[in-house]
């Protein structure tokens, strides 16, 4: 079965929601927008298989060259980030320790992110903008200490990150990452959500990150020192989840950071973070100064 993928996107001067197909963008919006803004008032309302199941009947509204891709969710409630969850990543810190008990959690803004298709922005203030390739989770389910056992109910949709780092900027103080992680357009969400049906499609899925190419990142989910459930069951325990938030589960070891010397992202390169049935998140670079 072919899952649905569903967009936020800009066409014709507005922003709009829909399903990408092969033969292009239906807009659903405009059929639906007085019920459900937004997709992520479709999240909370749990439509997002219904609306697939509705766009396989329409015929495209637009090509998908005249759109430009936004991030999936607008206005997450909240967008919370998994540190060093893949074992190799951790022994790239060199620092002896071994995989913490609980997950490294960190904050990011709405406006650190792009859609697919645009430029992340390497700011004046370094040039040490880095990749990480990344699964998102998106909840459509509130809930407060979730019980592992019931965390994937809790799941709405899947889609994919390039959580981009300014890295010198997260060593600015003693113990946060905020400063480093939330450059305006320095990562990227997209190109759609696919809605979540079973543990199947994450449970041991190829996660790939190429630069111009050549592969930088690759594991397997199935290798994630936190899974998902534990995630979702962990996060859950201090915040209450909503629908729309955005949890960014983690990253392979091989970011631009961790080479011999160091390799950061420079203006024309290509990014694409791809994972099986997701899809593929592709974005360049370019400098703040001419964007």
């Amino acid at each position: 079965m072919t899952l649905p993928r569903l967009a936020t996107f800009t066409a014709a001067g507005r922003t709009r929601y829909g399903a990408v197909t092969d033969k292009g963008v239906i807009d659903l919006s405009a059929r639906h927008g007085a019920k459900w803004p937004t997709l992520r008032e479709a999240v909370e309302a749990g439509a997002l298989t219904r609306l697939g199941e509705e766009a396989a009947t329409l015929s495209p509204d637009f090509a998908e060259a005249d759109i430009a891709y936004e991030i999936p969710v607008p206005a997450p409630e909240k967008i919370i980030c998994v540190g060093v969850n893949f074992p190799d990543r951790n022994e790239e810190y060199k620092d002896g320790q071994a995989a913490q008990s609980n997950p490294s959690l960190f904050i990011r803004f709405p406006r650190s992110f792009v859609g697919h298709g645009q430029n992340l922005v390497r700011p004046p203030e370094s040039p040490q903008l880095d990749y990480e390739g990344e699964i998102v989770i998106v909840i459509g389910k509130p809930g407060r200490r979730i019980a592992e056992k019931d965390a994937l109910g809790h799941i709405a949709a899947l889609s994919l990150c390039n959580e981009g780092t300014i890295r010198d900027w997260v060593r600015h103080a003693k113990f946060n990452v905020t400063q480093g992680k939330n450059f305006d357009r320095t990562g990227a969400i997209g190109p759609w959500l696919v809605p979540f049906a079973d543990e199947a499609q994450i449970a041991d899925i190829k996660l790939t990150t190429r630069v111009n190419g050549e592969v930088r990142q690759q594991d397997r989910t199935g290798r994630m020192i936190f899974s998902f459930r534990k995630i979702i069951a962990y996060v859950s325990t201090f915040t209450t989840l909503v629908p729309g938030d955005v949890i960014v589960t983690g990253t392979p070891t091989g970011a631009g950071a961790r080479l011999d010397p160091p390799v950061w992202l420079k203006p024309g390169d290509v990014i694409e973070v791809e994972a099986d049935g997701i899809g593929v998140l592709r974005n360049g670079v370019m400098d703040e100064a001419t964007a």
